[in-house]
């Protein structure tokens, strides 16, 4: 069975997954939320739930308003599966910041990075009470998540994985990502895929590429990297893609600022190794004189870049990733 394109979502307060019908796929309007009218804040849910029980795997994009290449992603996924032929359940969240994807806009309503503040506050404010609702509403019943984002305005960013690379499940869901490079990161960040882990649910974030449009390669990237993942823990009986090159393995990373503003020109490219002393950027001022010359504080391989010349004091550089060896 394939998803009906026509079917009509329901609107609901709450969901129970263990409870949705099996081999159905399903659509929800979730209210999160209420407006300054009263009116419910619903962010658009899919279920598919196979033939048996098993395992949940949940799938979330545009935390951030203006990250589209993901919501790609769970929108084939689900019009090409089949639940008589799924172990256990799937569910896609094509947008969590449902009112700052209407606005085009990558912060939440009170200017604030819903990324930053997870799990939030039941009685905090607007950014952690929505948090708070879709943590305790939905993202608490999965077993594993996939937290599919892309790059900021202004820049650009390789295909890459950020996890817990000490958890041994976190681990094998990366590594099944084919991935460019994958970046270890602790739990306890704020972030969604953070908030996952310390609730017990192993997840990784996937960063598939630019903001505010499509990219059809991308999109296949980590459409391949979820059917990886399927497959290798029994949920889909597909064929693993294996990758055409090993991912590169980061301890660390960080973003390099400017001291000046000016007219950024950031050389390196993305994924490129670079060597501790390299130049990877030059400023220059409105004038077009030389004013400061960028060099790569350590040995490292670029994650993510600037590709708006116009900086200002503090502006970022590039995201260099700290090799594991």
């Amino acid at each position: 069975m394939k998803i009906d394109q026509k079917q009509t979502p329901i609107h609901v307060e709450e969901i129970d997954i263990k409870n949705i019908q099996k081999e159905s796929i399903s659509r929800y309007w979730l209210k999160i939320a209420e407006d300054g009218l009263g009116s419910p804040v619903s962010i658009p849910v899919i279920v598919a739930k196979g033939s048996t029980e098993g395992k949940v795997v949940g799938i979330t994009a545009a935390v951030h308003g203006n990250e589209l290449n993901g919501i790609s992603v769970i929108q084939k996924l689900f019009s090409e599966l089949n639940v008589a032929e799924l172990q256990g359940t799937i569910v896609g969240i094509p947008v969590v910041n449902v009112p700052s994807y209407i606005r085009n806009r990558r912060r939440f309503i009170d200017d604030v990075d819903l990324n930053h503040i997870m799990p939030g506050k039941e009685k905090g404010n607007v950014s952690q009470a929505y948090t708070w609702s879709f943590v305790h509403k939905i993202l608490n019943q999965f077993d594993y998540l996939i937290d599919l984002h892309t790059a900021s305005n202004g820049r650009i960013n390789s295909y890459y994985v950020r996890a817990d690379m000490k958890d041994a499940t976190v681990q094998k869901m990366a590594m099944l990502q084919n991935a460019q490079i994958i970046v270890h990161n602790p739990p306890s960040d704020g972030t969604l895929r953070g908030t996952a882990n310390e609730l017990g649910i192993p997840a990784i974030t996937m960063e598939v590429g630019n903001p505010n449009l499509f990219q059809k390669g991308l999109i296949r990237d980590g459409l391949t990297g979820i059917y990886n993942l399927l497959s290798v823990f029994n949920i889909l009986d597909c064929e693993v893609e294996e990758a055409e090159e090993k991912a590169i393995l980061c301890k660390k990373s960080y973003w390099i600022y400017t001291a000046k503003g000016g007219l950024l020109t950031v050389h390196s490219r993305l994924t490129d190794i670079v060597e501790k002393g390299e130049k990877i950027a030059t400023l220059r001022n409105i004038f077009g004189d030389i004013t400061e010359e960028y060099f790569a504080p350590e040995k490292g391989v670029i994650i993510g870049k600037n590709v708006n010349p116009v900086s200002q004091t503090g502006g970022r550089i590039l995201h260099l990733g700290i090799l594991e060896n």
